[in-house]
Order: structure tokens, then sequence, then C-alpha cells
């Protein structure tokens, strides 16, 4: 005999019982549709499972190192009857409650998944569901309301008038394929304004009749989620590009990124900053080894200054720059932000979300180095100590601007090296637009690539060539053990001419020094 915990299982308060299945939509409200840019003809589904199920008033967890959980209120459909094969007139009396869900879905984890949605909308939590049951022979089922508030703010408002597909057509249509049986669950999709929440944020959604029934508010909690929790040996990991993020968002202007071209116009007369052709980017370079990133570690940056020359690369140095910390080193790749001069509109359209600014510090890697291009312009800051946290605790190698740092103090006691241009109390907007990452830039008077290899101490911080850094090396260190042995030649009285540079008989007594070492 097996004993039915469903009662005493409180993720499933808000449900008659523990679902056999939940059905969801994917595009159902004309709304989302158009913000999405297509209209489906027919109904599309996907399936999420009932260890998803949450209750009103607990928490969903935002994983470590991702950033694009987005909510979405909709209205869910609780069968009553079983139904295999019900016509359109029917169906709705195969349903037996309403009530409001929230289908959570992780778009960092969707470009593997992509339609399946197993993993992005599957995870514990990611379906709150309740907290009352509306009898559905109570409601018509035309004349629902969807309401969703983040933080207290309304920010989804919508009715099942401005559905593409009746209710009921939901029940019908999948009854044709599958018996619906009792305690299942249709999610019906979600309308406009679906957007990304971070650890902090409440998220109420509620269905009802206007002046009637109604489900009760469904309350969520977004918290922060434990430190690495994907193995990546097991599977894929979280990954997110562009479309991703305004898809989250709900357009790439919320994203802060430049806004989609309606289809079938023609292009602005005056080019789109962000389009402008700056060559082509190299892919991200592989992590430093180990062995070569210790190399340089023990290098001087004038000595590989020294040996670039050599090699006929003068315009290597980032100039103006300077450690905020005096004694500050660093090894790393570079990964790059760029800012463009502040336009007002711009700034509204590109400056707010989470613009290239914050998607810099959240996806700097172990080891890289963020290099900014802010023009030389140190008339506001271009970071201050929160997002200067941000980088050390994901391990970044260092911070380089040719623009100011806010809160000069507070970010040279975090712990990361950081060298600028200069110091200023403004915000980012008085002078700058966070514009795009990791693309070709200027920073202090040279040109600098994602992937090409950064070292700063207190002389400035130059940009060696991934192909040429281990002969670079190779080259200072050599030329570091010579210049020290001219110093104690030096210091032990014998003058510099015909000893720096070595003549010919400095340079065999070297070699016979080295010789006998």
């Amino acid at each position: 005999m097996t004993i039915d915990t469903t009662a005493r299982d409180p993720r499933f308060s808000g449900l008659p019982g523990r679902p056999g299945k939940i059905v969801a939509v994917h595009l159902s409200y004309a709304s989302r549709a158009d913000q999405r840019g297509r209209r489906p003809a027919d109904p599309s589904y996907f399936l999420k499972p009932s260890s998803s199920v949450a209750s009103s008033g607990g928490t969903i967890e935002r994983p470590e190192g991702t950033e694009l959980l987005a909510f979405e209120g909709e209205i869910a459909l609780v069968i009553g009857t079983a139904a295999r094969r019900v016509t359109l007139a029917d169906a709705w009396s195969h349903v037996g409650w309403v009530t409001a869900a929230n289908d959570f879905g992780l778009y960092d984890l969707r470009r593997n998944d992509r339609g399946s949605n197993v993993r992005s909308k599957g995870g514990d939590g990611f379906t709150p569901i309740g907290p009352s049951l509306i009898d559905a022979r109570l409601v018509d089922p035309a004349a629902l309301r969807l309401r969703t508030w983040v933080g207290g703010a309304l920010v989804q408002d919508d009715t099942t008038a401005g559905l593409l597909f009746p209710l009921a057509q939901f029940v019908a249509d999948l009854s044709q394929h599958a018996t619906l049986e009792p305690g299942d669950v249709i999610l019906t999709g979600t309308p406009a304004g679906s957007s990304v929440v971070v650890p902090g944020d409440v998220v109420e959604v509620e269905v009802d009749v206007p002046g009637g029934p109604t489900s009760g508010r469904l309350v969520t909690t977004v918290v922060a989620g434990p430190a690495t929790p994907f193995d990546g040996s097991l599977g894929s990991l979280p990954a997110v590009d562009d479309t991703q993020r305004a898809e989250a968002w709900g357009s790439p202007e919320a994203a802060g990124l430049p806004p989609a071209e309606p289809a079938g116009t023609a292009s602005p007369a005056v080019p789109d900053p962000s389009a402008t052709d700056r060559g082509p980017t190299p892919a991200l370079a592989a992590p430093l080894a180990p062995e070569l990133r210790e190399r340089l570690a023990r290098t001087p940056v004038a000595a590989l200054s020294a040996q670039l020359r050599k090699r006929g690369l003068d315009n290597v140095t980032i100039d103006g720059v300077h450690a905020l910390t005096p004694g500050s080193r660093f090894v790393g790749t570079a990964r790059t932000l760029r800012f463009v001069p502040n336009r007002e509109d711009l700034f509204a359209a590109h400056g707010g979300g989470h613009n290239a600014q914050k998607r810099a510090f959240d996806e700097v890697g172990e080891g890289e180095v963020i290099v900014i291009e802010a023009r030389g312009e140190t008339g506001s800051g271009t970071l201050g100590d929160i997002l200067a946290i941000r980088a050390h605790t994901r391990g970044a190698a260092a911070i380089v601007t040719d623009g100011g740092v806010r809160d000069a103090a507070a970010v040279a006691s975090v712990g990361i090296p950081v060298f600028a241009a200069g110091r200023h109390p403004a915000v980012l907007g008085r002078r700058h637009v966070p514009w795009d990452v990791d693309v070709t830039i200027g920073c202090g008077g040279t040109t600098v690539q994602p992937g090409d290899i950064l070292v700063g101490d207190d002389d400035g911080v130059i940009v060696i060539p991934p192909a040429l850094a281990a002969d670079v090396a190779d080259g200072a260190l050599a030329q570091e053990a010579e210049d020290a042995w001219i110093a104690e030649q030096v210091a032990a009285g014998h003058p510099i001419e015909g000893l720096f540079p070595m003549d010919d008989e400095w340079k065999a007594r070297y070699a016979a020094w080295r010789a006998a070492r």
C-alpha cells in the first residue's frame, strides 16, 4: 500500500494535488507575439516537470553566474475531468479550476534546449501556482484578467480578450494528442511585460474577474543561488547572447541594446554608431597557459616594451593610466568595453537595464582584464566600487580604463588592480553611453582587441599580441638577466663606456659568466 503525501507537500498547496503533467503554451497573447515579431497560426506547447511547482510565498534561485531569469505571469487551467478528443464547444466543461501561475525561465540555459525548455524552465521552484483556485464554472473564460507586479509596480495587465486563441482551444487541441487527466495543468502563455528579475525582487501574479472571484496574489521572491551550480563536464554551461537578452528583457531597448530595425525598412540616413565598421574582431583567446602567465608576471613592463619595439611595435602602451594603488601588477587577457560620448536620447535607450557596462562586469572570467574605451574623458566615472567588487569576485585580473574612476578610495580597497586616467565623483551618464562589449577598441592611444595580453606595473600598461607573447617574454627575461649583471659590474666600479651597452669584450665576459653558472 502506498501513502499519498501530496497533502503534506507544501509545493502543491495551490492545486488539488500533484499534477501528472504540466503543459505550457509558447505564444498566445497578441501583445507578446507582436513584441516577438511573429504571430503563430496555431498554438505550440512544451512540458514542465511537476517538480518545478512551488507555492505562494516561496523563493526562486537565480544561479550564480547567470543574468537572465525572467518572470511570466500566466493563467493556469487545472483539469477537472478527463478530456480525450473533446470538441471546442465541450472543452471548457473539462476545466475544473483557474488560478495564477508564474512560468519562470532562465534564458542563460535556453540556447541548447531551445523549444523544449527542459533546463531553462524546468528547475525547482520555476512554476509557482496559486494561491487559491477559482471554480471554472463561475467564470467566463473570455473575461479573465491577468496582472503581474514586480516590487509593487504593475508590469503586466491584460485580459483573455487579448489572446490569439481562446482558452478552450488549448484543451481541445491537446486532447487530440494525449488524454488530459484530472489535476493536469495548462499554462496558457504570458502577455507583453515579461522581463528580467534579480535577487531581492518580489514578483506577484493575480488572476481574477474584475469585481468577482480572484486567485489572490501569487508571491515569489528571487534569491541568489549557490556558487558554481553547474558542472561543465556533465553538460553545456549557461551562455547568453544579445538575442537572448532582448527576448528575456522584452525588447532590445529594455536590455540596453541598439533598437531592432523593423523588417523591410531602409537603413537610417545617419549611421548607427554601434554598426560602425571597426574591422574584424577575433574570437576571445584561450586562457593564458600558467607557465606563460608566470613568465610574464616576472617581467617588468619596461622590458616587454623594449622587446616589442625590437619587433617593430611601438604603439602598444596604454598611455595616461596609473594604478590607483602603487605597486599594483597584473597579467591577463583582454575583455573589452566601449563607451561613446553621452547623448541624452542614446543614454535613455542604452544606459538602462543590463547595459553593456553591466554585462562586461557580469561576464568577465578568471584571469581576464576589463579594458574600457572612454576616449581619455575623465569628466565622470567609468566604474565604481560595486563593479570593482563584481570583477574581483569573478576572478578578473585587473581593470584598465582611460577614463575616470568614481569612489576611487573604495575601489582601491577592493583588492583588484585598477589602472585609470583619473578620478571623478560624477556617475557614468555625465559623459558616456555604455555601447558595446568584446569589440576592438581604442584605450589610452592604442588598439586593444579581445584576447590581447595585457601586463601592468608602476611604469604603465602594455598590450602584447598573443602570437608574440612567448617570444617576447623569453627575450625580456633574457634581457633582464643581462641588465642585472651589468648593474652588478657598475656597482663594482666599472665605467659605463663599453659596458652599457656591452661591446665585444664585455659580451665575451658575460658569456663566460653565464657558462660558468
